[in-house]
């Protein structure tokens, strides 16, 4: 995901991490849980590590996390 997308999902209140609403800012450690919202599914994953640099390939980008859960919502869970 591009880092203005997230940005703009956490502006809209539709990040959490570990239960909290996110900002852009947040620092985010091993351990953490991330529920991300996104038009009617809710993606939550658990980080894994963070990337000692910025540039991350795809490759290496799937080691650091895992999905815990994808799945569809209602609109009355929004």
């Amino acid at each position: 995901m591009r880092r203005t997308v997230a940005q703009q999902l956490c502006d809209a209140g539709l990040v959490t991490v570990n239960g909290t609403p996110a900002k852009s800012s947040r620092t985010v450690h091993p351990r953490d849980e991330i529920a991300l919202r996104r038009r009617n599914h809710l993606l939550t994953i658990k980080v894994l590590a963070v990337p000692a640099t910025k540039q991350t390939s795809r490759s290496d980008a799937s080691n650091l996390y895992e999905i815990l859960s994808d799945r569809e919502i209602e609109n009355d869970e929004l």
